[in-house]
């Protein structure tokens, strides 16, 4: 169970070699040792984030995920929930692909919307069930600004981000009463290997930094979180922008 300081004794990421999703695990083992379940493709990158977890003091456990294989999604869930309940389930995969490829490349936009969306979506509702079972948990869906009004410059990503954002928003509410809640976390440019080699935009953040955000988030029963703060005065200011004005925006 979460305990009354918000911090949890089980934790399952999917997308296991997540910058963020390996902050969050960092600073929660900080206060005190969990169970963790990496749920990630297996390869060196997975083996190396399961070594540092279990020197961190966690009992760690390696699960497959393949998010374009749907086929195999409750498999996976029921291999992370086999050592007992979870406590928080951060949904931390995603691809952000080329933007301009990705609206002339059909096979690279399938590629996005499978990852960033489709599979989210399926695991969500496998998630939703065994944790409604189970009367307790937290859900904790890394969005993204992105999707909160698409841009031109990247708008299959920001489209696929639009409807994780929406599904873990609505999930939150047919969740409520079950005992299980949802946190979903909109982060602005975060510095991390998904991002290597782009410019950081104003507002940018790290992967600790958006690990201390989905802490306290946590800890508060919150449902919606930017990354930095600022970034929701940000977002509703450009939500109210024309269209003829916002595709003149340089963003």
């Amino acid at each position: 169970m979460i305990d009354s300081l918000g911090v949890p004794q089980s934790l399952l990421l999917l997308g296991g070699t997540s910058d963020i999703a390996l902050a969050i695990a960092r600073r929660y083992a900080s206060v005190r040792p969990l169970r963790v379940v990496l749920a990630a493709r297996p390869g060196d990158r997975r083996t190396e984030a399961a070594k540092e977890l279990t020197g961190l003091g966690c009992e760690v456990t390696e699960v497959d995920l393949e998010a374009r294989d749907p086929a195999t999604h409750a498999a996976t869930i029921d291999a992370a929930f086999a050592g007992g309940d979870l406590d928080l389930v951060v949904v931390a995969f995603g691809v952000l692909g080329e933007p301009e490829r990705a609206w002339t490349d059909a096979d690279h936009a399938l590629e996005l919307a499978e990852i960033n969306y489709t599979a989210p979506v399926h695991l969500g509702v496998l998630l939703a069930n065994r944790m409604r079972s189970q009367g307790h948990g937290r859900i904790v869906a890394l969005s993204s600004v992105a999707g909160e009004r698409v841009r031109r410059s990247n708008f299959v990503y920001g489209s696929t981000k639009a409807g994780l954002d929406g599904f873990y928003l609505g999930l939150g509410e047919a969740l409520d009463g079950s005992g299980v809640r949802v946190l979903v976390v909109r982060p602005g440019f975060v510095k991390s290997k998904m991002t290597e080699g782009l410019s950081p935009t104003p507002l940018s953040s790290t992967p600790d930094e958006v690990a201390a955000a989905v802490a306290d988030g946590v800890r508060q029963g919150k449902e919606l979180i930017w990354v930095p703060g600022p970034w929701r005065f940000v977002m509703s200011a450009l939500r109210h922008v024309p269209r003829p004005l916002f595709r003149k925006l340089p963003i």
